[in-house]
């Protein structure tokens, strides 16, 4: 299993930058498929980037064009760069893993707290 701690998240003014860190426990961290979600209160989350092993990458269209995922397998991290924030974006954003090549977001089996970022207009 991997372990999984976020960072990086606070309060920004719209049309700013953040860059969120996810850092990853263990010794097959490039065998993941890394996913960023966030989450508003009272919605189920929404995946908005992943990355998979065979470094393909996926966002949300709500994100494309402003937020950027990467990942460093050889310090087990993951990172989401956003730009051009917008009030829209304010949410509670968590870190997710799985071992699955090819997941849908339901199958992302492992989790962070989560780093809330709030986006004032």
């Amino acid at each position: 299993q991997v372990q999984l701690v976020e960072s990086g998240g606070g309060l920004v003014q719209a049309g700013g930058s953040l860059r969120l860190s996810c850092a990853a426990s263990g010794r097959t961290f490039s065998r993941y498929t890394m996913g960023w979600f966030r989450q508003t209160p009272g919605k189920e989350r929404e995946l908005v980037a992943s990355f998979t092993r065979s470094s393909r990458t996926y966002y949300a269209d709500s994100v494309k064009g402003r937020f950027t995922i990467s990942r460093d397998n050889a310090k087990n991290m993951a990172y989401l760069q956003m730009n051009s924030l917008k009030p829209d974006d304010t949410a509670v954003y968590y870190c997710a893993a799985t071992l699955n090549p090819a997941p849908n977001p339901q199958e992302y089996e492992y989790w962070g707290q989560g780093t809330q970022v709030i986006v004032s207009s």
